[in-house]
């Protein structure tokens, strides 16, 4: 009786990683996506929202997280039922608020981005009780603006 051995192993279902919290983390996390997705059957449609919501939520951690130095982000992503799950941790408690903004702000639209382009989002605390995540959901249906 022969064995039948598949030509690849098996997808991982999840990765985390830690990144600084610098300029250069949100082109990091960016590139640990499309590493992960490329291991996934059929994640092509998951990979132009998924970069640019995982940029955006890394962007806010950088920017806005008040933690003390040296304290570093943790991005974690999951595939299940074809939905991208997308996390970002930091040491902050505070939560992050969805804003309108004019037309004329440069900055502020990150989480109106995740909130029109998720197909869910939100924040919880974390285990422990330091800090934060923020999450969301990328469908293959998303599309990109």
């Amino acid at each position: 009786m022969s064995e039948s051995v598949s030509a690849t192993p098996p997808s991982p279902a999840e990765h985390t990683c830690w990144l600084p919290r610098h300029r250069k983390s949100p082109g990091a996390a960016r590139r640990e996506l499309r590493r992960f997705l490329a291991d996934h059957p059929r994640s092509e449609n998951l990979l132009p929202t998924g970069e640019l919501l995982l940029s955006e939520l890394v962007t806010n951690s950088v920017q806005h997280a008040r933690t003390a130095r040296g304290r570093l982000i943790q991005i974690r992503f999951g595939i299940a039922d074809s939905l991208l799950r997308i996390e970002v941790h930091d040491a902050d408690s505070e939560k992050p608020t969805l804003r309108g903004t004019s037309g004329s702000e440069e900055a502020g639209r990150g989480l109106l981005l995740v909130h029109e382009l998720a197909s869910q989002w939100g924040c919880c605390p974390r285990v422990g009780g330091i800090g934060k995540f923020v999450w969301c959901h990328v469908s293959p249906d998303a599309a990109a603006a």
